[in-house]
């Protein structure tokens, strides 16, 4: 059964499934689509053609599916999409995109702490863990299991890679690399991420493959190009040394050194 507070007010059109809990003063407006079991607690702002998973979390403060920030919007329809069983802590925001048909989304059982900002066009992933005040400007990709210390900075179009970690107070202007930890400002690669390579399973055989990978990206002062030659001829390959070529082959605005 769906409830909703007596002081909340969820405008004519908005969908909600069966078992979601909408808490005091809450505004939904009349394109929201919130799936089933999903909480939200007071004060929650949610607009625009915003669609919300199963099973999430929203807490008070939180304003989600707004209008872009980008002075470059004309008007049209610019949609939100959050995944199933994501929690989004106080006052996060995350705004629609800027022309006819873009999207802002967060994946499936990713933790967005309180005052994170995910701007228009942000595509990020699944079981990402933001922690607290982490600002993504326009653009931004997100790939799956990455994690963010807190008060992280991400220059609008910079890619943060798969299960790589961003530090605390750091500042990202280039692409950060799949597997590896960054830090500083401007933030650069400190080492692989080895403890979230171990938390995922990742096998053994693979986390050698990509030390051997890092010595030679980071630590034998070739150019990219010449790095990612000498690791096609050096190294075996594996799932994951594929994966972290292939983005830093095709990174648009380099990589973090």
């Amino acid at each position: 059964m769906t409830k909703i507070h007596p002081t909340a007010i969820v405008a004519p059109g908005a969908e909600l499934d069966d078992g979601v809990e909408v808490g005091p003063y809450c505004i939904i407006g009349a394109h929201v689509k919130i799936g089933k079991e999903t909480k939200i607690m007071g004060h929650v702002y949610l607009d625009g053609w915003t669609n919300i998973g199963a099973q999430c979390a929203i807490f008070p403060f939180a304003s989600i599916g707004t209008q872009t920030q980008d002075l470059k919007f004309k008007g049209g329809v610019t949609s939100v999409e959050i995944g199933e069983g994501t929690t989004l802590r106080e006052y996060v925001t995350v705004n629609s995109g800027t022309n006819e048909g873009d999207l802002t989304r967060v994946g499936a059982h990713s933790h967005i702490c309180a005052y994170s900002h995910i701007a228009h066009q942000c595509l990020v992933g699944s079981n990402v863990i933001m922690s607290n005040a982490c600002q993504l400007a326009g653009h931004v990709i997100v790939e799956d299991f990455a994690t963010f210390g807190g008060l992280g900075g991400v220059h609008q179009f910079v890619r943060i890679g798969r299960m790589s970690f961003l530090g605390a107070c750091s500042k990202a202007t280039q692409d950060i690399p799949p597997f590896m930890m960054a830090d500083g400002n401007p933030a650069a690669i400190h080492g692989l991420n080895t403890i979230g390579l171990q938390r995922h399973n990742v096998p053994e055989e693979s986390q050698n493959i990509l030390k051997k990978a890092h010595r030679i990206i980071f630590r034998q002062n070739l150019t990219v190009h010449q790095s990612l030659e000498k690791i096609k001829t050096e190294l075996p390959s594996c799932p994951e040394l594929q994966h972290l070529t292939a983005f830093i082959a095709s990174s648009e605005r380099g990589i973090a050194r």
